[in-house]
């Protein structure tokens, strides 16, 4: 209690990222029609261009403060309790997770992975959102529920077989895009195959144990049916 992975030290800046924060502002008077992402690719460029002598400025301070931040930690560990090192350790490993999860995501955007396909009460939301009554998003939402769920199935109708449409847009397009990710050697994305290669080789074996003893049991009634005669 009273401790919180916020007051744990901030790890030092790498060399690189000590030299964008010194030379953004001057980059950015110089170029001020540029974009974030264009500021950031001539910063790049004039990092890999500075002389071996100027980077190692940089790796200094880098290793100055790596050695402050060594101490800095090891004194931030000393103080907490037991319960207090497991609930940081706990909180830790769930701000990695949802890192890991950001990066998945934003990956899968940039190879242009299909949105799922939406429900039909989805679609009823959407069409209808901003019309509904309520004074925050929480309140429209409740009051579209409560419309959706008195609507009759008649009603509800047109909006399930949209869901439906939208349903067999969302196979199709995943097939395309499962193919392309195989051919760029993406296999790890495509979880349909996965799924099928791990099935097939047990179906296969099992069948094939299925068949060995089914003619070892054709093999022996055989052999005893003749010895009896």
């Amino acid at each position: 209690r009273g401790t919180s992975s916020n007051q744990r030290p901030k790890r030092p800046l790498t060399a690189y990222f000590r030299f964008v924060m010194d030379n953004r502002p001057a980059f950015r008077e110089k170029n001020p029609e540029a974009s974030n992402t264009e500021l950031i690719k001539k910063l790049a460029g004039a990092w890999k261009e500075l002389p071996a002598s100027q980077k190692q400025v940089y790796e200094e301070a880098r290793k100055t403060d790596w050695k402050r931040y060594g101490e800095q930690l090891a004194a931030y560990k000393a103080q907490l309790t037991p319960a207090q090192a497991a609930a940081l350790k706990e909180e830790r490993r769930k701000q990695l997770a949802r890192r890991r999860s950001i990066r998945a995501k934003r990956e899968l955007n940039l190879l242009g992975k299909p949105k799922r396909a939406r429900s039909g009460f989805n679609i009823f939301l959407s069409e209808n959102f901003q019309e509904s009554e309520g004074n925050s998003p929480v309140a429209k939402l409740k009051k579209l529920f409560d419309t959706w769920q008195k609507m009759s199935a008649s009603q509800k109708q047109p909006y399930l077989q949209l869901a439906q449409d939208d349903k067999v847009r969302y196979e199709n397009e995943m097939k395309s895009w499962e193919a392309k990710m195989i051919e760029l050697g993406r296999e790890d994305l495509v979880r349909s195959k996965r799924q099928r290669l791990k099935k097939k080789p047990a179906e296969t074996a099992k069948q094939t144990e299925t068949a060995k003893a089914k003619a070892s049991s054709s093999g022996k009634k055989a052999k005893l049916k003749k010895s009896e005669e």
